[in-house]
Parts: structure tokens; C-alpha cells; sequence
């Protein structure tokens, strides 16, 4: 079956670092553009950044831009969110997602995991 399992989230303090990952399984992974969203208490999911299917094209939220990258690799089925100069506003639950490059009606989700900024 289908499976995106995201890892790496926890408490971190303002201008620290982390590094998110996202295992997936049960699809072909080089045919996915791969996702990062976060959902902050009191607002609505986000999209944060984006990797196309061989990793030539990205993009990313403006409020994060210079601060995270999104990286994957293909031959370990991985996405990755490296977040740098962490902030508060960054609290958030972090989401991995998956969508088909042609049909994007295939669209999958991971559970998500919980990054708090606070000292």
C-alpha cells in the first residue's frame, strides 16, 4: 500500500536547525513531484516547497525562501526539508505529499510531524 512517513520534527530553539525527512512507499516515486506542507494553529495548510520528479525545478513559500531547502532522492524513495534560522512562525505540523506529474488527481499524504520554534 501507499505510504509516506514523515520523520524528524520536534522542538527546536529560534535559529536552529532541522532536518525533515519523508520515507515513501507503494508508488513510483521518480513519477511524483514531491510536497512539503505546514499547518500552524489557527491557520490553513500551506504550501512550502515543492520539488519536481527529478529534482530540476523548486519552489518554495516567500516566507521561507533563503531559509529551507528541499532536496530528494530517488534512488532511496526520500524527500528532505532542511530548515535553517529557524523562527517562531515556523511552528507548525509539517506534511509530506506526493502528486502525480500527469495526474495530479493522484495525490497522497503523509500524517505529518510536529516542529515547534520556541526557547
Amino acid at each position: 500500500q501507499v505510504q509516506l512517513e514523515e520523520s524528524g520534527g520536534g522542538l527546536v530553539q529560534p535559529g536552529g536547525s532541522l532536518r525533515l525527512s519523508c520515507a515513501a512507499s507503494g508508488f513510483t516515486f521518480s513519477w511524483y513531484t514531491m510536497n512539503w506542507y505546514r499547518q500552524a494553529p489557527g491557520k490553513e495548510r500551506e504550501l512550502v516547497a515543492g520539488m519536481s520528479s527529478a529534482g530540476g525545478v523548486t519552489n518554495y513559500a516567500d516566507s521561507v525562501k533563503g531559509r529551507f531547502t528541499i532536496s530528494r532522492d530517488n534512488a532511496k524513495n526520500t524527500v528532505y526539508l532542511q530548515m535553517n534560522s529557524l523562527k517562531s512562525e515556523d511552528t507548525a505540523v509539517y506534511y509530506c505529499n506526493a502528486r502525480h506529474t500527469v495526474y495530479s488527481g493522484v495525490d497522497y499524504w503523509g500524517k505529518g510531524t510536529l516542529v515547534t520554534v520556541s526557547s
